[in-house]
């Protein structure tokens, strides 16, 4: 590249439409990668960027006050627009449409992350939350500081983390779920059903194959007829990429609503990329298109959108990563790395009654998904023998006592 490429790729206006943890990453990355040019975040809350997790803990329980991010905005030269919504882009103008009135630029980054999936038949009425921003954790704390009975819908990974904040301030907590157990939607059943066991030591109730019929103040009615008090409903049931609009700017979207990007993150217009919960992304590892709802890919994305756009991207590996998460849950720390759809054998590695327990998944012998209880050390050397490729002997590696990374087939 010559000296006048570079300048003039160093001196294009970057604008990044979100900013949670995936647009904050991609703004940093960009200064990291050596970019000199403009870089402008925009994001719809007035709050100065925070991070999301502590929403659920910290935040929640009034241990904490926020979780703004300790980035030096102004000294990296980072231009932040609060309290702007992002309406629509024009991709012909190069144009973004916000609520303060239209930004130009020469790339734009997808960055709006996901948004609760609302209890239908619930919205206006007094006393239902979610739990997705900085304001709503700020309602919640003088519900949980009362000690006012709480009624959560939905027992995956939200759900499950509010109700043991709840707990822990003393609330009584119900939970209520559709399916037959907790996390349905994210692990089998062989492996979700002994997690159900952890709502009742911890003193809340889990109500499982149950509906809620409709939500009156102070109250939750099921279709069976059962009433539930509720001092507050926190509604825990999912989230859909936040990409409504974009109606209509022809950015390719899935069909569950994510911005289809390649493996570079760019999206199917030019000079426009995707990056967190909003995207999705092609996985050769996996043999499938991910869509990836949490912390770990809203912070490695950025890096490899704003390396392409920071150089001509030549030697920069395709974005695919092994999907990471975690979840802090009734006195467990519970982690999983991987992609376990297609696995056509699991592997117990301990006993789910036990306090520490882990499950690996493999694929024709190779270790595809690991999720662990209490076990860091499983997941760690999990992840990386995922990473590789590892094939694992089915015998050690379903011996707790063995290390995984000493079964692993030569």
């Amino acid at each position: 590249m010559s000296e006048q490429q570079r300048a003039e790729r160093t001196e294009r206006r970057v604008v990044v439409a979100g900013a949670g943890m995936a647009g904050v990453q991609t703004a940093v990355a960009l200064r990291e990668q050596g970019f000199t040019g403009p870089v402008t975040l925009i994001g719809a809350e007035p709050h100065q960027p925070y991070d999301r997790p502590p929403l659920s803990k910290a935040v929640l329980l009034g241990k904490a006050e926020e979780s703004a991010f300790d980035i030096d905005f102004e000294g990296l030269d980072i231009t932040l627009r609060l309290g702007c919504e992002v309406t629509g882009v024009r991709a012909g103008a190069h144009e973004l449409d916000t609520s303060g009135g239209p930004v130009r630029y020469d790339v734009l980054v997808l960055a709006t992350g996901a948004e609760p999936v609302a209890l239908p038949g619930s919205e206006g009425i007094p006393g239902v939350h979610l739990l997705r921003t900085l304001d709503d954790a700020a309602r919640l704390r003088p519900v949980l500081e009362a000690g006012h009975p709480v009624v959560v819908v939905g027992a995956g990974w939200i759900g499950a983390e509010f109700a043991t904040a709840a707990r822990a301030a003393g609330c009584e907590v119900t939970v209520v779920e559709a399916a037959d157990r907790p996390l349905a939607g994210a692990l089998p059943a062989e492996v979700a059903a002994p997690m159900a066991a952890w709502y009742e030591e911890s003193g809340a109730r889990l109500l499982t194959g149950a509906r809620v019929a409709r939500v009156e103040p102070g109250t939750v009615v099921l279709t069976d007829g059962r009433t539930l008090p509720a001092g507050a409903v926190v509604v825990g049931i999912g989230a859909r990429p936040a990409t409504g609009w974009l109606a209509g700017s022809g950015i390719a979207l899935g069909p569950e609503g994510s911005v289809t990007a390649d493996a570079a993150l760019r999206t199917s217009l030019p000079d426009v990329y995707a990056v967190g919960d909003c995207a999705s992304f092609p996985s050769a590892r996996y043999g499938t298109r991910l869509v990836v709802h949490h912390w770990d890919n809203a912070l490695q994305g950025p890096r490899t959108a704003a390396a392409h756009i920071a150089t001509e991207g030549a030697d920069i590996p395709p974005y695919d990563p092994v999907p990471y998460f975690w979840s802090e849950q009734f006195g467990r720390f519970v982690q999983y790395a991987g992609h376990h759809a297609d696995a056509d054998t699991l592997l117990w590695r301990g006993d789910p009654a036990e306090p520490a327990w882990s499950v690996c998944w493999l694929r024709e012998g190779a270790l595809v998904a690991v999720v662990a209880v209490g076990r860091p050390r499983d997941l760690a050397q999990g992840r990386r023998l995922i990473e590789a490729g590892a094939r694992l002997d089915a015998d050690r590696g379903g011996d707790p006592s063995v290390p995984l990374k000493s079964a692993v087939l030569p």
